[in-house]
């Protein structure tokens, strides 16, 4: 558990140097969920911190967050997801893959 609070501690400390919770109360920061800690260090962090969410959090939890969150952003986050679907996550086709993915998101959310 202490590694765990750790590692949580460092991808705080470095999405604070980088100004993301810029419209945040200080006091909140600690308590954003699993979910937007994934998001943000994805967002805008390096592959060590990145690196550091897959010790944090397991596989299929960051996945989900990457498919949700940043997929659907498709154009604007266009070579970002690419990387993150063949570095990550082992898309052996990382174009078709996302669109695959963005388009299921938005079937899902006309349903």
């Amino acid at each position: 558990m202490a590694e765990h609070d750790s590692i949580k501690s460092i991808l705080l400390d470095q999405l604070k140097q980088e100004h993301c919770f810029w419209s945040y109360n200080e006091d909140s920061i600690h308590r954003i969920s699993d979910d937007m800690l994934i998001e943000k260090t994805l967002l805008h962090l390096d592959l060590p911190e990145i690196d550091l969410l897959f010790k944090l959090y397991p596989f299929k939890q960051i996945k989900q967050v990457w498919l949700e969150h940043l997929v659907p952003q498709e154009e604007y986050l266009y070579t970002l997801n690419r990387f993150f679907a063949w570095y990550y996550f082992n898309a052996k086709r990382p174009d078709a893959y996302i669109k695959s993915m963005a388009t299921r998101h938005y079937n899902r959310m006309l349903q």
